[in-house]
């Protein structure tokens, strides 16, 4: 497969004064590689300027502003509106699918809708974003993988590369284009209820995997059409006080820089044909109004020529009237906004349209600027191909949810696991073992396993999707025929075994109600542990999280003690680790905390404060 990505051009302003020798270091030197890729795109990239100079010239304001609009699906009632307000884009976010959550059902409904833009006087074609974070993971059926937090254990940027493909290969199989992924925050307190969208507190490692991500995204499938990547969220959402989601991240630019700028380098310069724009302030001011931010440092000095999104109705928060708030996020460098609301609600994508043009007309947001955004939209849809192929790719269908998916989930499994604990070789377990207790609700939840972003915006418990193994099933699976599995969700019955697996973890939870202000196991879970080791028999715990735990006594009552974190559908992979399959390669991508003092990065250091687990931490067999 050709896996290379959109043709884009990354540089730095030699003028620009940038605080930090070695920032400037960095920015120098993806220069100097943008110069090296850029002859061989070169001649592609030309005839993709004329082709979008072309298309601009012949647009009127409302074709224009119509490109800068996009709408979420459960505003858009009448679907003849694509073709009335020239829409550009549209979306499903959290909980916006078809009644008929099936992978046939999304392709006949974004079909119907690229048919609706398609009858536009120019036939300009929609873009379709989901939030694929995790895989496909809005469809029912879809593989669901990792979150970033797994991946980030793995270190492996060509696994991840290759997830991301996979991703991409079922996003356009159900007729979608775009991908809300991947996100490169460094959360730097565990209290924030995206930790686990976040591959790593290290802006080395979360930039590497970032465009290894946005790579596999954007890899070129049949027919020549690429799924847009999204690199997000732009920037310092992993660093607000408190991990108070969409909150204030409070720094120095020369520290703002180092830890929430440094990640966006390398997927810019893997050629990340989309940015979304952050929720969060930095020192109090939001970044959808930030000029300095999107224009002055991403585009100019960055020479990021993508296009910038907003996130979620995030411009509605900027201070102001809805005008007002348009005024300045679209001045500022937004080139589309994300709109949940329809006609007849405040703040809906009728009353943006309408007030976008008002402002055009009044003097307060220049022709150039709207010609700008447009032409970096419609030169990022270029790029994708999206002009010759603008209904996904039918022949993939098949493959969303294929057994060859799913083994890529199961490899990306079996690397995430880290084993913090393995005491007197309690791990790993016998095929041979004559009676294993598996005790934990979560041992049979695909719900917990794959936590938030999951069908549901904030994901639920139980069986949430088809496809895919719970890790009570992988178990089942793996042992041999002469041995006994016994499953007691409750702890009811541990008695008579050889050695008892503890499944414990958090419930499944997405942004704003995952934010904590402890992070102490759930007192059922500390004391199903407890009864366990009871008994006498080794204890082999297994947590299931979106971010380290206070581990409290369970670290001490079990023999062995893995992180999973959320693996998704493919439990299997952890069964794999259990049994020895599969060596446990997992290394924890930020420390492990001690207690709840140490949530914060800034509040581990050495002695006393150091970490119960260094950042990198991670045995094997």
């Amino acid at each position: 497969m050709n896996t290379s990505c959109f043709p884009v051009s990354v540089g730095a302003n030699p003028h620009t004064v940038v605080p930090g020798q070695r920032w400037a270091l960095v920015v120098l030197g993806l220069a100097l590689a943008a110069v090296t890729l850029a002859p061989p795109t070169l001649s592609a990239a030309n005839r993709i300027d004329r082709q979008v100079e072309s298309l601009l010239a012949k647009m009127t304001l409302d074709e224009k502003v119509g490109q800068m609009t996009q709408a979420d699906l459960g505003a858009v009632k009448d679907k003849s509106h694509v073709q009335k307000y020239f829409l550009g884009s549209m979306l499903s976010g959290g909980g916006s699918d078809p009644a008929d959550n099936s992978p046939d059902t999304w392709r006949r409904s974004c079909d119907e809708l690229q048919a609706w833009a398609l009858k536009t006087r120019l036939a300009i074609p929609l873009l379709y974003g989901v939030d694929a974070v995790h895989g496909h993971n809005n469809i029912d059926g879809a593989v669901v993988f990792p979150h970033n937090i797994g991946l980030g254990s793995t270190r492996n940027a060509r696994l991840v590369r290759e997830a991301a493909a996979v991703t991409a290969r079922e996003v356009a199989g159900t007729g979608m284009h775009w991908a809300f992924a991947p996100c490169v925050a460094v959360a730097q307190n565990i209290r924030w209820g995206r930790t686990y969208e976040s591959f790593s507190d290290d802006p080395d490692l979360a930039g590497r995997l970032g465009a290894a991500a946005v790579k596999g995204l954007q890899s070129r499938l049949p027919g020549g059409l690429r799924v847009l990547s999204c690199t997000k969220h732009y920037a310092g959402d992993g660093g607000t006080q408190d991990g108070i989601d969409q909150g204030n991240t409070i720094c120095d630019e020369a520290t703002f820089r180092r830890l929430h700028l440094h990640p966006y380098l390398a997927p810019i310069k893997a050629g990340s044909g989309s940015i979304m724009v952050s929720y969060n302030s930095w020192n109090g001011e939001k970044l959808h109004g930030h000029k300095y931010l999107l224009t002055d440092v991403l585009k100019n000095e960055l020479g990021f020529d993508g296009f910038l999104v907003s996130d979620w109705a995030a411009i509605d928060q900027l201070p102001g009237d809805y005008k007002s708030d348009i005024e300045k996020s679209i001045n500022a460098g937004l080139d589309m906004v994300m709109i949940p609301n329809g006609p007849g609600q405040p703040n809906s994508y009728v009353e943006f349209i309408t007030l976008l043009k008002e402002l055009v007309t009044e003097g307060k947001v220049s022709q150039a600027r709207i010609d700008d955004a447009v032409r970096r939209i419609l030169r990022v849809k270029y790029r994708m191909g999206l002009f010759a192929q603008p209904y996904g790719v039918p022949a993939l269908f098949e493959r969303v949810g294929s057994d060859a998916h799913r083994k890529v989930a199961r490899e990306c499994v079996r690397e995430s696991l880290v084993l913090l604990k393995n005491e007197n070789q309690a791990l790993p377990l016998s095929k041979k073992i004559k009676h294993l207790i598996v005790a934990g609700k979560a041992a049979d939840d695909l719900g917990m396993q794959c936590g938030g972003w999951t069908i549901d915006w904030q994901g639920k418990q139980g069986a949430v999707t088809r496809g895919g193994t719970t890790i009570l099933a992988g178990i089942r699976q793996t042992v041999g025929p002469s041995s006994r599995v016994t499953y007691s969700p409750e702890g009811a019955h541990l008695s008579g075994a050889d050695a008892i697996v503890v499944v414990i973890g958090e419930e499944p939870y997405a942004e704003m109600r995952g934010d904590r202000a402890e992070l102490n196991l759930a007192t059922a879970d500390l004391a199903l542990v407890e009864k366990a080791y009871a008994t006498g028999v080794p204890v082999v715990t297994v947590l299931l999280s979106g971010r380290p735990m206070v581990l409290g006594k369970a670290l001490d009552q079990s023999a062995a003690l893995v992180a999973a974190w959320l693996p998704g559908t493919e439990g299997q992979g952890v069964a794999d680790v259990l049994f020895g399959i599969s060596n446990p390669k997992g290394k924890l991508p930020r420390a492990w905390p001690r207690d709840n003092t140490q949530l914060d990065r800034a509040t581990i250091g050495t002695g006393a404060q150091a970490p119960l687990f260094e950042f990198g931490f991670g045995l094997a067999y």
